[in-house]
């Protein structure tokens, strides 16, 4: 993916991750649509950068979808670029008495099947660009889950693979698809104590080194930050066990 020169779609762009890659990309020249259910946070990340444009979004609602689909086709034709990276991360006690589905579902409403449904809504405007770019925004969890966020792991394992399978069938294509699975970065995903948190990676140095990994073309197609691969590779490593363990340690008692 080149960094210039785009129109670029971000969702759950109105904070964290979303903001600060919308924020990198539109000082790169870039024009930014950021995309999001609270119009509120839309309007104040546009405040602070003069140009960039908002849409209001729920990629939980198909039918929030379809119109914000035909609406990026009207009114931003040349669009080129989604990231894919609306996502909710909420602790489930799967052992509780009576175990309430509604976090799972609604955590696979947002993280699974709002790309899936997101990415096929805005394809034939993608495929119409000389060279379009999918970016799935999963999790160093997609490899090892985090045992208290059980769906939320799932569905970004999930997502991973369905990245792998539409980057191979694509392959021959204008359209190229890349994963950006970050570590544990310091936004409020799940509230003031992560975005607090002295062990997660700061924000500021994650996108600097995404942009750079961005900049120098992800030959696997997957965009990697060096605090992230230790849960990667895990599996390939043979530290799969010892890493799980250690990462679950993090588990509230």
């Amino acid at each position: 993916m080149k960094t210039t020169g785009n129109t670029i779609v971000i969702t759950g762009g109105g904070s964290g991750i979303g903001r600060g890659l919308a924020e990198a990309l539109h000082k790169k020249g870039n024009t930014v649509i950021i995309a999001g259910r609270r119009q509120k946070a839309l309007d104040a990340v546009t405040a602070a950068n003069p140009g960039m444009k908002s849409l209001v979004l729920d990629v939980a609602d198909p039918a929030s979808i379809a119109a914000f689909a035909a609406k990026v086709a009207k009114d931003y034709p040349k669009t080129n670029v989604l990231l894919n990276n609306s996502g909710i991360m909420q602790p489930e006690d799967l052992t509780a008495p009576q175990f309430d589905l509604a976090t799972a579902e609604a955590t696979v409403a947002t993280n699974l099947l709002g790309p899936i449904r997101l990415t096929a809504a805005l394809l034939p405007v993608l495929r119409a660009q000389a060279h379009s770019t999918v970016i799935m925004v999963t999790s160093g969890l997609a490899f090892i889950p985090l045992a208290f966020a059980p769906t939320y792991c799932a569905t970004k394992a999930a997502i991973h693979s369905y990245a792998e399978s539409m980057r191979h069938q694509f392959r021959n294509s204008n359209l190229e698809v890349l994963e950006l699975a970050p570590p544990y970065v310091a936004t409020e995903l799940m509230g003031e104590g992560q975005a607090n948190d002295p062990r997660a990676m700061p924000l500021g140095e994650f996108l600097r080194e995404v942009m750079q990994i961005l900049e120098a073309v992800p030959a696997s197609g997957e965009i990697l930050v060096e605090r992230v691969k230790p849960l990667r590779n895990a599996a390939a490593n043979g530290t799969y066990a010892a890493t799980f363990e250690g990462l679950n340690q993090m588990l509230p008692h």
